[in-house]
């Protein structure tokens, strides 16, 4: 799949994951395994403007989002983990 099908695949995909997800009843966890399937979405998509992009600026952004999801994502993980026993990986 190339171009804009792919960025649209790659965003129903992500939405089909967090609609089959089972909530749990607890607000923080499904809040926090909500962001985690939504920051990997970003990151899923960043990585096809990366490959499949022509703009070096855009390429450019994609990186930077790529470094700052990651950061982001395992900060949230983290933080989630230190105030429960649960584990969202």
């Amino acid at each position: 799949m190339k171009g804009s099908d792919s960025l649209t695949h790659s965003m129903q995909d992500g939405m089909k994951k967090m609609d089959a997800m089972k909530m749990t009843g607890d607000v923080d966890k499904d809040f926090a395994m909500m962001m985690k399937m939504h920051h990997q979405q970003a990151l899923d998509m960043a990585q096809i403007e990366i490959d499949q992009g022509k703009s070096p600026e855009m390429k450019a952004m994609a990186k930077n989002i790529i470094s700052a999801q990651k950061k982001k994502l395992l900060n949230s993980i983290a933080g989630f983990q230190n105030r429960s026993n649960d584990c969202l990986i």
